[in-house]
């Protein structure tokens, strides 16, 4: 079979298994920092939460969330835990629901899904002036790449369990060549829909600067791995920006407030 027949950019037959383990309630977020909104999307409205950050934060951040037919929303536990880190270095993060999902308007896609995101880093360059810094794990990894991979305000990116083959298929990213600004691939060594081997591929077709981080054992939702995951996205984050002044904020004790229930 060509080359062509089975490499794709990701699309809706992507991660339609639902994570691991039972949702579980957080309930330890601050309601003073937390607004919930809606963005105005090119398929409707998008139902939105916004971190706010410290008012000096060098940067913000867009972090997108997994495959919706496989449960995934912006209150997914990789996306949950990857904020915490963004906002821990007191940068102000936009997550939003895709299309479709959870009180988000229009329907489900699979690739126009990227237009979403392009109207969230809209809002971001509009409220703060500042570069971005995007993210996404899963899917979210794959939309929020495309997106980014023009977008003039952002200057990093991390992609979580970025695809790479799933139900028999590869999947490639050429708009990689387009990204310039630093990027981080972070996935787990046993991740079943970005093995190691191929990942690594992906990274070394990506101009540089780039880091290419595979936690041990940890599958693709980083199983019984989430601060280990957290570890490294913090680390390349303060080694990437280290201009950033604000301290880590997750030193703090929040206080339980608004309750967040995780999704697959």
């Amino acid at each position: 079979m060509a080359a062509s027949s089975d490499k794709t950019t990701p699309d809706k037959s992507l991660f339609q298994q639902v994570s691991p383990g039972s949702p579980i309630l957080e309930t330890q977020e601050n309601p003073a920092s937390l607004r919930s909104f809606y963005l105005d999307g090119p398929a409707g409205r998008l139902e939105a939460l916004l971190n706010q950050g410290h008012a000096n934060a060098p940067y913000v951040t867009l972090l997108c969330h997994p495959h919706p037919l496989g449960g995934g929303t912006m209150h997914n536990k990789v996306v949950y835990h990857a904020m915490k880190v963004f906002h821990g270095l007191g940068w102000p993060v936009l997550r939003f629901n895709f299309r479709g999902t959870g009180l988000s308007e229009g329907t489900h896609d699979g690739r126009a899904e990227s237009e979403d995101v392009h109207a969230g880093l809209d809002w971001l360059a509009a409220q703060y002036n500042k570069p971005i810094v995007a993210a996404g794990f899963s899917f979210g990894a794959a939309m929020a790449l495309k997106a980014s991979s023009t977008y003039p305000s952002v200057h990093g990116f991390a992609a979580l369990g970025l695809p790479t083959h799933a139900e028999g298929r590869d999947y490639a990213y050429p708009y990689l060549q387009s990204c310039t600004f630093p990027k981080l691939f972070l996935s787990g060594n046993r991740d079943q829909y970005a093995p190691a081997d191929q990942l690594r591929s992906v990274a070394d077709s990506a101009p540089e600067p780039k880091h290419l981080s595979l936690i041990d054992q940890a599958d693709h939702f980083f199983t019984g791995h989430l601060p280990a995951m957290q570890t490294a996205l913090g680390q390349w984050l303060r080694e990437t920006f280290p201009e950033n002044p604000i301290p880590d904020l997750n030193s703090e004790d929040p206080q339980p407030s608004k309750t967040e229930r995780f999704a697959p």
